[in-house]
């Protein structure tokens, strides 16, 4: 797989990022175990994982694979802050001492002394800007994270913060941003991009395949085995199931036909090849779906078919 440099940094990863949250949920040990060996086998390197991601199971399922598994030097390990949902619901605390919390049970469960990309997962306003960003200062210095980022932060907040670790010599540069990126949502080609690309950040699109929907699975209703049919992603799908989407899917659907690909080989390629972007973060339930997307390492899409689809998805 080819490897590129994330942000302005030289941290090469994969140009795509192996997706963690399903994993101890509806993904199980087993199911995760060939997502990874087929990742690896690709020559994947980045995987992405969160302390919020099944209350923490998808570090702990990640973590029993690092080492005894696959070699830790083979894999960027990457996971974020910030989310809870231990309460039953979400919960967001990105002040410094929860921050440090979460980091500290994020290590514990991945087994690790120091992951290599730490992320506070999204913004708040209940705590002040340089708290957090002190947290992230001191992941770095206490050699807890190699690199830093965000995700989840708007155009204006991506530029704030930057500047503010930019500012003053010896704080710790955030180097990439994390956010949803695909034919069904491109929001953060308005300003999120722009700001990437000035800063310097590498961009990181979670859900590339509109959540699945992208795939084409849901044209004909929702099926039994799908995240639509999951109580825990109903609603997280749900949204993309409008007829807005249905057109998009469906000039998706007719470009993979024309092409001789699958839908999803299509979708992914679309975002994987957008400037600026270092890798989308390709999530699966099963290790068979995670191979039909780990294909699209071989696809370049016609010039036209690009312009077609920037067209249908404005």
């Amino acid at each position: 797989m080819e490897q590129r440099y994330l942000g302005r940094t030289g941290l090469k990863v994969s140009r795509l990022a192996l997706g963690t949250m399903t994993w101890g949920r509806d993904t199980d040990e087993h199911e995760a175990r060939d997502q990874l060996l087929a990742f690896v086998d690709a020559g994947g390197t980045l995987v992405d994982t969160a302390a919020g991601y099944a209350d923490g199971d998808s570090e702990r399922v990640l973590g029993s694979f690092i080492g005894d598994l696959v070699p830790r030097d083979l894999l960027v390990v990457a996971t974020k802050s910030g989310i809870s949902r231990r309460t039953g619901t979400r919960v967001v605390d990105v002040s410094r001492r929860t921050l440090l919390a979460d980091l500290e049970g994020s290590l514990r469960r991945l087994r690790l002394e120091c992951v290599d990309l730490w992320q506070v997962h999204t913004w708040s306003d209940a705590a002040p800007l340089e708290e957090t960003l002190s947290a992230l200062d001191y992941a770095v210095s206490s050699g807890r994270a190699r690199y830093v980022g965000v995700s989840n932060y708007s155009g204006w907040q991506t530029g704030r913060a930057v500047t503010y670790q930019q500012a003053w010599p010896g704080r710790a540069p955030i180097v990439s941003t994390q956010v949803e990126y695909s034919l069904l949502q491109r929001g953060i080609e308005r300003e999120v991009l722009p700001a990437a690309a000035s800063l310097g950040l590498g961009v990181l699109p979670w859900s590339p395949l509109g959540r699945g929907v992208l795939t084409g699975k849901y044209r004909s209703g929702t099926p039994a085995d799908s995240r639509a049919a999951s109580p825990h992603f109903e609603r997280f799908v749900g949204i993309y199931l409008d007829k807005r989407s249905h057109r998009v899917v469906d000039a998706v659907v007719r470009a993979a036909d024309g092409l001789g690909l699958a839908p999803l080989e299509v979708a992914l390629a679309w975002v994987r090849d957008r400037p600026g972007v270092t890798a989308p973060v390709v999530g699966a339930r099963t290790a068979a779906q995670l191979r039909g997307s780990l294909t699209v390492e071989d696809v370049t899409l016609p010039p036209e078919i690009t312009a077609a689809l920037d067209d249908v998805s404005a």
